[in-house]
């Protein structure tokens, strides 16, 4: 319960100054109230000197400033009553619960978390945090950083409010799980704990310098507060939502008694019964709401009485009072058309004295006794304490001196009017004492309403005991059980019970939520002695009966066929009385005291006066009285509820969570709990909320389009008979409003599948495209029946993307700023500002294969359709940056290997339309690129091998190794355009293997001329050492060799197999060929020379004149020196000839086998 606030009076006299200005100034005042007219020294008005009327302009002006204070004034009101009815079902909902299986909503980021996040992820990219990681996960953080965070689209639905710390963390999520699996297995570490390290990494950077152990507290209170509310939270809620201040729901929750269940059950009570007497009228009156058939007003009567009745019976089922003891629930059996002050006797069920027998708790607590002198000091006392019929308890042993325990007894009875005995014992010291010595004791007779607090009570004590004084200390405290309304002593006088004018006990009994009963009991018994239902009957105070002794103030009950007549002792207890029969007779008057003496002698009662009046004339003096006092039945709660449901929802949309559109637990409990206690119909209610949400979603909010969805399938049902809610009656009025949402939100479905990329950004929120394009295809239904043809849908949806194409093309260029630049630059500035348009391109269909590809699922061949679209915008630029490009000029080869390499990967763009158009603006290209460097080849092996001077470089000369860079290049130049038509490809690849073959073979024919003319230049003698350009020349036709397998191989299937074999191995025929004359042509050289020496050394063969000579010369000569044989030395000139040459070739020749072919040669010959 809230407490009005110790400074209230000074509130209301603030409150009551405040809303008498309002007053005035809205024109609710006397004239008299309006302030004077400002007057100048003399005493002259100031404005007598200017016209006696005042202008059009100002008068206009003062009537709009009067007009507006007037509508906020109305605003106000309204706001009030509608807060009362929605305290009270705040109070004691009996329809609604909170829910508890909500989806939990995030945290929404703002604008300034997400620049504070920017400048987090900045930090850690400069290398300016804590963080260790490594070179991967900066390009992971780093692509994170340029495409997501610095997003324009991000940042729009930051500020729309539909974007959580959640959304952030899973789109990083799925850009590393991409990177991660293509990264290559380590050993020992899984991928796993890589995106998990990673993850663990983005939380880190996320937070920044935050405290850690904050954060979980945050965390658990926000957790909290989004699932369920306390009733004072519910209250604080709605009073920010409606603009209610704190003093004005003080005032409506001590003058409506929220805290007073019972009161807040008969409230419940009289509204059901007028909206049944509500219901009785139309139908005699004939007034009904314009419904789709004439048959649905008889219906429409029906669901009211079935809906007014379905609520009885829920406040039936509810507990008397929850967490109170277990009673008996007594069921009533109501017919569907009878109205509560009409049930008849045939109606009623009638209670049995078992019925309504109660259940109380006391509580004995025993403090001292006082005036104990009969028993010696040391000796031991004690007491003992019971309920007449129940158990005996004793307290602990006491010294006579001080007999004091302070104990407590705790009994359970059935009787409204129990007997309790307390008796004082002394422990008997004779040997044959079979009992304890009864030195007192005391009989009291409690009731619910006795005094709790501990008194003196002088006890009985036995004949000729010296304690003539003698008193115990005690306190007896007897519960009010749940259901036991009010108890007191009452004079009674009936026709069918309490026939005697007689003072009894009387209690009020509730049974159920619609069973009431008078009791009167007699001491000592369960069952009441008489009972009498309070079902029908009619409370309200009387005059004095003055043929009746006893009792003062009367008041009485009535129904058809019987008086009741009461009469009590006080005034106060006669305003109690009436008061909680009032509440459980579920009567639709309230009861008034005769006179306002009455009302002011309420302010000088006792402690226990019931505040409820003294608050309901506070209330009266702020002017809360009439929206209090207010029939519930005589509002159109349609319209209060359309009211309360867009203030609920503004007020959810701007709250820190990210709840896109959908209202907390604690909203969906109220407005569920209003819209079943004072009958909003459900299709009003989605109606209402598609509209809100329609047009939150239109100025750019971000709304759930399941929610949506749910709230349209709940029409469309209704709408079209399906009773979703167990309502059959569809008015015109929801028929032509649901047409008319169902329009709007067409147009709404439409536009943001046109704006996917902005609507949708990243996939966010996620799974939201998908909904959107199933909610679209159930507004596209005729009926909630018949499905609509796939092909329509499709047609829809194709449509859209269309649109979406040029929209996303058009802000492309508009970001990169392409037409500017397309005007004015130079063409190597429009090539480079189209590529740099191409690879935004490129990012863009990457991001809708890998974030929107999920959601078109269904027809892929839409989305492929887009991006070709798509495509198409933007080849039109293309095509006028190459156009502008000079002839010849080789520089948009980039630009077609970025295109071809994105599209040839895509199954649905590959070979499509723009992937063709590209094709054919490139082919004469590469076709001229591929002649020209043909004819570039042949000249530069001319020069090349005319100029050569055939020094070693590599692996053979200058002009050979620029050869093979050159076909070399050119084939990976090609096989890099990665050419995706594949005849095309083949035909490309075939006509570069064959300039290859031709090359080579021009290049090994000159080489093999140039060796033969070198060779012949050297002389014959042993003085001959192989020049080093015959090496390489050798060489020169080894690497030919080599290169032929690498340029000259063609990888084209078997159909073109026997054809290039054939002219391959012309190639490889010549280069052996070649080889082969190469080494005999040196072999022959050396042969030559071996024959040179050979015929040298002949001469001093025996048998000739000159091999005579010589042998004399040397014998005589060989008497005085050491004289070698003749032709040794030319031997040894011979053989130092051989074993140079050897080694040149060895260390020359690149290619072991031909040497030693050229030395077997050699030898063999």
């Amino acid at each position: 319960m809230l407490d009005p606030s110790s400074s209230e009076e000074e509130s209301d006299e603030l409150l009551e100054e405040e809303r008498r200005d309002v007053l005035v100034a809205a024109g609710g005042g006397s004239p008299r109230s309006l302030p004077p007219a400002p007057r100048d020294s003399r005493g002259r008005e100031a404005g007598a000197a200017r016209a006696a009327s005042p202008s059009p302009s100002v008068l206009s002006e003062g009537r709009e400033e009067q007009e507006r204070l007037q509508r906020e004034e109305r605003e106000k009101r309204l706001r009030l009553q509608l807060y009362v009815f929605i305290a009270r079902c705040i109070a004691h909902p009996f329809n609604a619960k909170q829910p508890t299986d909500m989806a939990r909503r995030q945290q929404k980021l703002n604008k300034q978390q997400l620049q504070v996040l920017k400048e987090r992820f900045q930090a850690f990219l400069n290398g300016e945090t804590q963080i260790v990681a490594d070179e991967a996960f900066c390009n992971a953080v780093r692509s994170y950083y340029e495409v997501f965070l610095k997003s324009d689209r991000v940042a729009r639905m930051v500020h729309s409010g539909g974007c959580s710390a959640s959304d952030f963390r899973d789109v990083f999520k799925k850009n590393i799980e991409k990177r991660v699996r293509s990264l290559p297995e380590i050993d020992g570490l899984s991928k796993e704990t890589v995106l998990s390290s990673w993850l663990a990494k983005y939380d880190a950077i996320y937070r920044g310098e935050e405290d850690f152990c904050k954060q979980p507290n945050r965390m658990a209170l926000s957790a909290v507060s989004e699932l369920i509310l306390s009733k004072e939270q519910l209250y604080e809620m709605f009073q920010q939502i409606l603009g209610i201040k704190k003093l004005e729901h003080q005032l409506i929750y001590n003058a409506c008694q929220l805290d007073n269940g019972d009161e807040q059950a008969a409230q419940i009570r009289r509204e059901l019964d007028g909206r049944l007497q509500l219901a009785e009228q139309m139908a005699r009156e004939r007034k009904f709401p314009k419904f789709v058939t004439k048959e649905m007003e008889n219906m429409y009567i029906e669901e009211l009485r079935s809906s007014v009745n379905l609520l009885m019976a829920n406040l039936e089922s509810l507990p008397v009072s929850k967490g109170g003891p277990e009673f008996k629930l007594q069921k009533l059996k109501r017919s569907q058309n009878s109205a509560f002050l009409d049930i008849g006797d045939e109606n009623e069920v009638q209670l049995s004295k078992s019925d309504v027998v109660l259940s109380f708790t006391l509580e004995i607590v025993i403090m001292e006794v006082q005036g104990l002198k009969s028993v010696a000091p040391n000796r031991i006392v004690y007491c003992t304490m019971e309920v007449e019929g129940g158990e005996k308890l004793q307290t602990d042993q006491a010294e006579a001196s001080r007999p004091q325990w302070g104990t407590q007894g705790d009994f359970t009875t059935t009787h409204p009017r129990p007997v309790v005995k307390v008796k004082l014992f002394t422990e008997s010291t004779g040997v044959l004492a079979l009992e304890d010595k009864e030195l007192g004791r005391v009989v009291l007779y409690p009731t619910s309403n006795s005094p709790k607090s501990p008194d003196l009570h002088k006890m009985i004590v036995p004949k000729n005991s010296q304690d003539s004084d003698l008193k115990i200390k005690l306190a007896v405290r007897m519960d009010k059980p749940p259901h036991m309304k009010h108890c007191g002593y009452l004079y009674a006088l009936g026709q069918k019970v309490w026939k005697r004018w007689k003072k009894r006990y009387f209690v009020l009994v509730q049974v159920s939520q619609y069973t009431f009963a008078m009791c009167s009991y007699r001491e000592k018994k369960s069952e009441p002695q008489e009972l009498m239902q309070l079902e029908g009957y009619t409370v309200d105070y009387t005059a004095p009966h003055t043929g009746l002794q006893g009792g003062r103030m009367f008041f009485n009950a009535v129904k058809e066929g019987d008086t009741v007549i009461f009469a009590s002792d006080d005034e106060q207890d006669r305003i109690l009385w009436v008061q909680a029969m009032y509440r459980a007779t579920g009567q639709s008057y309230k009861p008034v005291p005769a006179s306002q003496a009455q009302k002011m002698n309420l302010k000088g009662g006792n402690a226990n006066t019931d505040i409820s009046p003294l608050y309901t004339d506070r209330g009266q003096k702020h002017g809360m009285d009439e929206f209090i006092s207010a029939n519930p039945c005589k509002f159109d709660h349609a319209s209060l509820f359309r009211l309360l449901q867009r203030q609920t929802l503004d007020h959810r949309l701007n709250d820190s969570y990210s709840c896109l559109g959908w209202f907390s637990p604690g909203q969906v409990f109220v407005l569920d709990e209003y819209c079943a206690r004072y009958g909003v119909r459900g299709c009003h209610r989605h109606l209402c909320y598609l509209d809100e949400l329609i047009e939150y979603s239109e100025n750019g909010s971000v709304i759930d389009p399941t929610l949506l969805h749910y709230s349209f399938a709940f029409c469309a049902s209704h709408v079209h008979g399906n009773r979703p809610d167990g309502i059959g009656t569809v008015s015109v009025e929801e028929k032509e409003r649901f047409e008319e949402i169902k329009d709007r939100l067409s147009s709404l479905l439409e536009n943001q599948i046109s704006h996917f990329r902005y609507c949708f950004p990243f996939g966010r929120p996620e799974g939201a495209l998908k909904a959107t394009l199933s909610l679209l295809e159930r507004v596209l239904m005729k009926d909630i029946a018949t499905p609509i043809p796939a092909e329509e849908v499709k047609k829809v949806v194709r449509k859209c993307l269309e649109k979406a194409a040029l929209i996303n093309y058009t802000r492309l260029t508009e970001y990169a700023k392409i037409e500017e630049t397309m005007n004015q630059a130079t063409p190597a500035r429009k090539l480079e500002e189209v590529l740099h348009l191409a690879e935004l391109c490129i990012e863009v269909l990457q991001q809708n294969e890998e974030h929107h590809s999920e959601a078109f699922a269904w027809w892929p061949e839409l989305l492929a359709e887009h991006a070709e679209k798509f495509l198409s915008l933007y080849s039109v630029d293309m095509d006028s940056a190459l156009e502008a490009q000079p002839q010849d000029s080789w520089d948009s080869f980039p630009l077609f290997q970025l295109l071809n390499n994105a599209l040839r990967n895509d199954t649905l763009l590959c070979n499509g339309k723009f992937h063709k158009h590209l094709q054919e603006i490139f082919v004469p290209m590469v076709v001229r690129y591929i002649d020209l460097m043909e004819s570039s080849i042949a000249q530069s092996i001319h020069r090349g091998l005319e100029q050569e001077s055939w020094q070693p470089v590599n692996n053979g000369s200058a002009t050979s190794e620029d050869l093979f860079w050159k076909l070399d290049a050119l084939q990976m130049f090609v096989f890099d355009l990665h050419w995706p038509e594949p005849e095309f490809a083949h035909h490309l690849e075939q006509r570069l293997k064959l300039m290859a073959t031709d090359m080579i073979e021009a290049c090994v024919k000159r080489t093999r001329i140039a060796f033969e003319l070198k060779l012949q230049k050297t002389n014959k003698s042993t003085d001959l050492r192989i020049p080093s350009c015959l090496c390489t020349m050798f060489n020169v036709l080894v690497d030919a060799k080599k290169q032929t397998a690498k340029l000259c191989i063609l990888d084209g299937g078997q159909e073109f197999a026997s054809q290039w074999q054939q002219y391959h191995s012309k190639i490889d025929d010549l280069i052996e060929e070649t080889v082969k004359e190469i080494i005999s042509l040196l072999v022959s050289k050396v042969v030559s020379v071996l024959e040179g020496v050979l015929s040298k050394l002949s001469r001093y063969d025996e048998g000739t004149f000159f091999s005579s000579l010589v042998s004399f010369t040397v014998k005589a000569a060989a008497k005085y020196v050491d004289v070698p044989k003749p032709g040794m030395d030319l031997a040894d000139t011979y053989i130092m000839f051989v074993r140079q040459n050897q080694d040149i070739l060895r260390e020359k020749i690149n290619e072991e086998m031909y040497i030693e072919k050229l030395f077997d040669q050699f030898h063999s010959n």
